[in-house]
C-alpha cells in the first residue's frame, strides 16, 4: 500500500475490511477510490480498486439473477420509433409533466413522490421523426445496490439509446446529480464518454499479441495480469489510441454501456431556480448540455425537443425515384450512416443489386452528385438509388 494515502482512505479501507455484504463492500470501495490520491504512484492501487468494484458488481448481479430464477417482474420497454430516450431522475422532479407535455401520453401527474410506479413510454413527433421517450420511475440512493426496484429500473436506462437526466431546480440540483451519477456508475452506465478504442480478437493459439503497445500509458505487466484475470490467454489486441490502465480495464469490461446524456433542468419557474441553475452549470456544464425548462408553464419545450432530437443521434434521409419528387416521410438513420445503410433499410434487393446513388444535400459538393455505397449521409439529404 502507498504510504501517502489520506486518513479518509484508511478509514474507508477499514470499512471495507469489516464489510459483510456485497453492497457494503461496494460502498467502502467507492470511498477508497474517491479518496486515494491521483498520481503515478497510486495508479496500480486505483486500478486494483476499480477491478474489484467491477468484480463485485458482476457478483451482485449474478446473485440477483439466481434469486430471481428467471422469474419476477420485468420492466423492459420494447423499442419503437427512430430512437429510445429515457427520462431519469429522482422522485417528484417533474418527469411525468414533461412526458405529458412532450408526447401527449395519458399519464397521472401529481405533486408527490412515486406517482409513476412503472416505465411509461410515449412518442414525441419532431422534425418528421418519431422518437420514443420512456419515463422511468424515480431513482433513489442505493437503487443499483438493490433498493426498491432499482436494478430493474436501471436496466431500462441501460437499454435505452440515450438518457435525459431530469433535475428539479426548486431543490439543490448538484446533490441530485451526485446521487444519480453514483447510481449510474454503479450500474455500469458511462455517460458522454465512448468506449476506449481497444480491439480484442481471441485466437486459438499464438499467445497475446499487442499492436500499438506504445499507446498504453502504464505498466504492461498490469495489462497482462488483467488479461489473465479475464481468462484471455491467446488474442490479438489492437490499441488504436492512447489509453491508461483504467481505460484498458474499461475496454475489457463487457458489462459497461456507453450512453449520450443531457440534463433537463425542470421547474425553471420556481423561486430560487436561477441560482440553482447557475450552480448546476458551474458543476456540470462542461460535461453535459443543460436545458432549463418549465413543464408546468410549457417554457422552452420547443428548444427541448430540438435537443432531444440531437441527443437521439439520428438523421433524416429522403428517398426519391428518377424524375420524381422526394418521398415522405423521411427514413431515420443513425448519424454516420452510409448510402448502403439506407439501401439495406429500404429493401435487401436494393443493397444486393446496388450500382450507385445520386445525392442532393449537405453531404455532397453539388446537387445530384454520383456517389458510391460507402458515402456518408447527412441530415436532410435526398438520395436516389440506382440498382441493376
Amino acid at each position: 500500500m502507498p504510504t501517502n494515502v489520506t486518513a479518509e482512505y484508511l478509514a474507508a479501507e477499514e470499512e471495507y475490511r469489516n464489510a459483510k455484504t456485497i453492497p457494503e463492500k461496494i460502498r467502502a470501495l467507492e470511498k477508497m477510490y474517491a479518496t486515494v490520491p491521483k498520481h503515478k504512484g497510486t495508479e496500480k492501487l486505483r486500478l486494483q480498486i476499480k477491478r474489484k468494484l467491477a468484480e463485485l458488481r458482476k457478483e451482485l448481479e449474478k446473485q440477483r439473477q439466481m434469486k430471481k430464477g428467471g422469474g419476477g417482474p420485468s420492466m423492459s420497454v420494447r423499442k419503437e420509433g427512430a430512437a429510445q430516450i429515457v427520462l431519469a431522475g429522482l422522485p417528484n422532479v417533474g418527469k411525468s409533466s414533461l412526458m405529458k407535455a412532450l408526447t401527449n401520453v395519458d399519464i397521472d401527474v401529481a405533486d408527490y413522490a412515486f406517482t409513476t410506479v412503472e416505465p411509461i413510454p410515449g412518442m414525441m413527433h419532431h422534425k418528421d421523426v418519431q422518437i420514443q421517450l420512456v419515463e422511468v420511475p424515480g431513482l433513489v440512493e442505493g437503487a443499483a445496490l438493490g433498493k426498491g426496484m432499482g436494478p430493474q429500473l436501471l436496466s431500462v436506462v441501460r437499454n435505452a439509446d440515450a438518457i435525459a437526466i431530469v433535475v428539479d431546480l426548486s431543490q439543490d440540483p448538484v446533490k441530485q446529480m451526485e446521487t444519480l451519477l453514483k447510481e449510474f456508475e454503479r450500474a455500469g452506465i458511462k455517460l458522454n464518454k465512448r468506449r476506449p478504442r481497444v480491439e480484442i480478437k481471441r485466437t486459438a493459439m499464438g499467445g497475446i499479441v499487442i499492436n500499438g503497445q506504445e499507446n498504453i500509458k502504464g505498466d504492461i505487466s498490469e495489462v497482462m495480469k488483467m488479461l489473465r484475470e479475464e481468462r484471455i490467454h491467446s488474442a490479438e489486441i489492437t490499441v488504436k489510441e492512447p489509453v491508461t490502465l483504467e481505460d484498458f480495464a474499461d475496454a475489457l469490461d463487457e458489462s459497461l454501456v456507453w450512453r449520450r446524456a443531457i440534463i433537463i433542468a425542470n421547474k425553471g419557474d420556481a423561486p430560487g431556480s436561477r441560482e440553482n441553475y447557475e450552480k448546476l452549470v458551474e458543476a456540470y456544464g462542461d460535461r453535459f448540455k443543460i436545458i432549463p425548462v418549465s413543464a408546468k408553464r410549457k417554457i422552452q419545450l420547443d428548444k427541448l425537443k430540438d435537443e432531444l432530437y440531437e441527443l437521439a443521434g439520428i438523421i433524416r434521409v429522403f428517398t426519391k425515384s428518377p424524375g420524381e419528387e422526394p418521398a415522405y416521410p423521411p427514413v431515420p438513420l443513425k448519424k454516420g450512416s452510409t448510402v448502403m445503410d439506407l439501401a439495406e433499410r429500404i429493401h435487401k434487393d436494393f443493397a444486393k443489386n446496388f450500382r450507385y446513388a445520386r445525392v442532393w444535400g449537405r453531404s455532397v459538393k453539388f446537387p445530384g452528385q454520383r456517389v458510391g455505397a460507402d458515402h456518408v449521409l447527412e441530415d436532410g439529404d435526398i438520395v436516389e438509388i440506382h440498382a441493376r
